[in-house]
């Protein structure tokens, strides 16, 4: 699977770095910039490289006919978005009863759609890594330059500076610009 992979990227056209010692046994992956389907591709292709069993978040219906085995193989987890489920305390049973757990979510406003202006990203992400005590590890997929991998962490302690730190990382090591929310107020 190591060699399907870096021949997906080979055939791409792109490039792939992973930081050393990123990685932990159980957390939340975060990738930016999600501008085409060709970004799943290449990130799926990127964790068979480095052996990295992901999970992830992905809309129920999806889960029928002959795409639930596949989707179920690529570690799917099929999520009712108009449910009133708590998503954060149902992730934190797995985090909890797995001594392996990594969890990949393309953050819900991360591209604008037929020229839109993008929003702010969401920040459901934050609240499942808070609440399992794992950090947040960072992943990008930057179409002009044809790059893309894992370059860093933080550990989640305070939203509103956390995502601050975020789109500092993301700007200083990749370029890309990502809209945070602004600050609550107290």
């Amino acid at each position: 699977m190591k060699k399907l992979g870096e021949l997906t990227f080979k055939l791409a056209g792109w490039k792939y770095h992973v930081e050393p010692d990123v990685l932990e046994n159980k957390q939340v992956i975060i990738g930016f910039e999600h501008a085409s389907m060709m970004d799943a591709v290449l990130s799926l292709a990127l964790f068979q490289i480095y052996d990295i069993k992901i999970h992830t978040l992905i809309k129920k219906e999806l889960f029928k006919g002959p795409f639930k085995p596949l989707l179920e193989k690529i570690g799917g987890i099929a999520v009712d978005r108009k449910s009133n489920q708590d998503i954060v305390s149902q992730m934190v049973e797995h985090f909890q009863s797995n001594d392996q757990f990594n969890l990949v979510i393309a953050p819900e406003a991360t591209r604008a759609k037929n020229g839109e202006s993008r929003k702010p990203i969401r920040t459901g992400f934050w609240h499942i890594a808070k609440a399992a005590g794992v950090p947040i590890v960072l992943m990008y997929a930057n179409s002009k330059t044809r790059q893309g991998g894992i370059f860093g962490k933080i550990y989640p302690s305070d939203l509103d500076n956390d995502l601050a730190e975020i789109k500092k990382l993301y700007k200083e090591y990749t370029g890309l610009d990502i809209i945070i929310p602004e600050p609550k107020k107290n």
